[in-house]
């Protein structure tokens, strides 16, 4: 009987920088067309490795990462692309991406990446997780600061700006505008090995920062306001609400609040007067209305009611489909998806998390199984993540927290 091979399989094959070098050129100037963006070479890279950590605006940002490096970078996806069947295999084959469960301590991705590091290669991540859609850095988890310390590479951190402008992740059209994609520092593992793990993180998080919450630049598109619903639920006149958007405008569904969006990326009343300058203040203003409200005791009749697919997420294999069309409906705690094979609840008390991937999908994590709701364009996935997160403080206690999964 031969013998089994107990060997493991390399992460890193030379096949990965052709692929990166045969593309390079067309995404350079596919970049420059489509984005506006000034990708800037890194050209104090050497031949080292390191770990880069980006903000994240643009559903494009690997590859502008990508595009200042010479060598290949190694960038840390979430577990949804390794559940598309053959596009899944094609990408592990040609640029072998390392997938992470998103709101889970993913000890496995923190395996891989100090395999990928052992191995000679460059790591990249964004320490956000989400890309931002009021246009100020999202919330970063700590965890960055003691994996960075772990690979002990040193850490190129990297800026995007103009990419909320260009291409808002509520957004399913690109503007015309100007994108900036560089180093901006890199820190040496000598110097942020003095340092704690709250220093260090604190570190990263001042340097990424990026507020582009202003009226600096012009972005321009006629439908700018288009799918704007995807962020906003919360009126400022009438409270929990729905929006519709058309062109450059978006109202609200109830009262028939109206307001424009701007090149300069501002909003303005249409026959009224907003009390909110730019869609940051918006969310803002929108979060700490859910953090005032007892979302716990809106639980006899749905709140929303959305329509949607409904599958199984088969973890790095496929995702399988339960529904093509079902009625979902959020409670102040819980989740109900009604489809043609019966009914499921989702309690928030038995969930340990929900989360929002690209523009309108909403993965559950319940139990040791991942479903996931991709519903219609105008759907809005935020307000499932921000009930769920704030059923979870409240009933931990601690009702004064403002952090609401994102």
């Amino acid at each position: 009987m031969a013998k089994k091979n107990n060997k493991k399989k390399k992460w890193i094959y030379g096949r990965h920088l052709v692929v990166r070098h045969t593309l390079g050129p067309f995404f350079r100037l596919y970049s420059r067309i489509r984005y506006g963006a000034r990708v800037k070479r890194f050209k104090e890279e050497g031949k080292r490795q390191y770990l880069v950590l980006f903000n994240h605006q643009t559903a494009f940002d690997q590859f502008f990462v990508a595009l200042s490096f010479r060598q290949h970078l190694y960038f840390i996806a979430s577990e949804d692309i390794f559940s598309k069947g053959f596009l899944s295999r094609a990408l592990r084959f040609l640029v072998a991406p390392i997938p992470i469960k998103k709101q889970t301590t993913d000890v496995r991705a923190i395996m891989n990446c100090m395999r990928v590091a052992k191995e000679g290669g460059s790591i990249s991540l964004a320490p956000e997780g989400n890309r931002t859609y009021s246009g100020k850095t999202e919330y970063m988890s700590p965890s960055i600061a003691p994996l960075a310390r772990k690979l002990g590479l040193p850490i190129a951190l990297y800026h995007i700006k103009g990419g909320y402008g260009v291409q808002p992740r509520w957004a399913d059209n690109v503007r015309k505008g100007r994108m900036d994609c560089y180093v901006s520092r890199v820190i040496e593992p000598e110097e942020y090995m003095s340092l704690t793990d709250d220093e260090l993180f604190n570190l990263i998080k001042d340097e990424l920062y990026v507020d582009e919450a202003n009226a600096d630049n012009r972005f321009y598109h006629k439908n700018s306001a288009e799918h704007l619903e995807r962020v906003l639920y919360v009126c400022p006149e009438c409270g929990l609400s729905s929006f519709e958007s058309h062109g450059d405008t978006v109202e609200c569904k109830k009262c028939g609040l109206k307001a424009r969006y701007l090149p300069t990326t501002e909003l303005e009343g249409i026959g009224t007067e907003l009390p909110y300058r730019f869609v940051n203040d918006w969310y803002e203003a929108q979060s700490s209305y859910i953090n005032s409200t007892d979302t716990t005791v809106l639980t006899d009749e749905p709140v929303w009611e959305d329509v949607s697919s409904f599958s199984e997420v088969i973890p790095y294999e496929k995702k399988r489909l339960i529904s093509d069309e079902c009625r979902v409906s959020l409670y102040g705690d819980r989740i109900v998806v009604r489809g043609e094979g019966g009914d499921e609840t989702f309690p928030f008390a038995e969930t340990s998390a929900v989360t929002v991937l690209g523009r309108n999908k909403v993965n559950i994590y319940y139990g040791d199984k991942i479903y996931q709701l991709k519903g219609e364009k105008s759907m809005n996935g935020i307000k499932y993540v921000h009930f769920f997160n704030r059923h979870r403080n409240i009933r931990k206690g601690d009702a004064t927290s403002t952090f609401l999964g994102l």
